[in-house]
């Protein structure tokens, strides 16, 4: 990226917020990645709306990053600037059931915020381990609740550039996916409708849901969640466990034994190792099964 185009950036973030060859591994939940060129931190929706243009006007790559939960980033890294929302963390309410939360907060944060005020409907969504704007994107879900059914709009970035209010309908979301996935947009906040509640049952509720997690998912190791989509008609764990696959590894890279839908870092895994076991996987549940699985978690950079 030239001088020109970093020059630019330091006029919008502050240079403590603009890191040059940062290493992807220290921000995504697998703990592996090679460096970004540029990785910049924008304290504010303005800031956010002006990177994310310049970046455009002059051709450079970029990529959004909340918590880095769903991402595999190549170990040569990533060739571009990865935009951080780390710093859109505004969480408010707005009316009585209504929550306004920044692209950068974290699901348990705003799960723990709707708690404290007595609103029921984020409880499914405590455990998710991202930001409320990949939870957007994905259309997030677990234990039978998902991002669509409690969403009222969303503000973000058209792929024009402009900045818009979506409306649930409009953002169109399937199963972990959206149009603000399929088109590009870049989630600057989202406004979720939830209902009052006792706040005694949605802290059983929370716990209940968390203990599920801890007894049926790896939480002990460096993940990022489920690593496949669900089939339809089928479940993914069940069709690897099926497959033989259970504890099968490459590298540091291994298939949970505790959730064989889970693909773990057991310490030193690289990215490398992560995605030969991805394929792997795909290919001896399909020669067992027939079915073919599709990758939940997105891949970032160059993979042989």
């Amino acid at each position: 990226m030239n001088s020109e185009v970093i020059d630019a950036l330091s006029k919008i973030v502050l240079k403590e917020n603009i890191l040059k060859d940062e290493p992807m591994s220290r921000h995504t939940t697998f703990r592996c990645g090679g460096p970004a060129t540029l990785f910049l931190r924008p304290g504010s929706e303005d800031e956010l709306v002006r990177v994310v243009s310049l970046l455009k006007d002059n051709g450079q790559p970029y990529m959004l990053l909340g918590n880095g939960s769903n991402l595999l980033v190549s170990d040569k890294g990533y060739q571009g600037a990865v935009i951080s929302l780390e710093r859109l963390s505004e969480l408010s309410l707005e009316g009585e059931t209504s929550i306004r939360a920044q692209a950068g907060v974290l699901n348990s944060r705003i799960a723990s915020f709707a708690r404290e005020h007595s609103l029921a409907g984020f409880e499914f969504a405590a455990g998710i381990p991202g930001t409320i704007g990949g939870a957007m994107i994905m259309n997030a879900g677990a234990y039978g609740g998902e991002m669509k059914l409690i969403t009222t709009s969303v503000r973000a970035i058209t792929p024009d550039g402009e900045v818009k209010e979506l409306s649930a309908e409009d953002c169109d979301f399937g199963y972990r996916t959206s149009v603000l996935k399929r088109e590009g947009y870049v989630v600057l906040s989202a406004l979720l409708q939830l209902q009052k509640g006792n706040e005694k049952e949605i802290t059983d509720l929370m716990t209940e849901l968390a203990l599920k997690r801890k007894e049926k998912q790896p939480l002990e190791y460096p993940s990022a969640g489920s690593t496949f989509k669900r089939p339809e008609g089928y479940f993914a764990g069940k069709l690897i466990e099926d497959a033989g696959l259970k504890g099968f590894s490459v590298g540091d890279a291994a298939v949970s034994d505790k959730h064989c839908g889970f693909v773990i870092n057991k310490g030193q895994a690289t990215s490398a190792d992560i995605y030969k076991l991805i394929r792997e996987v795909q290919k001896k549940v399909f020669e067992d099964s027939g079915v073919t699985l599709e990758p939940e978690v997105i891949l970032v950079g160059e993979f042989d």
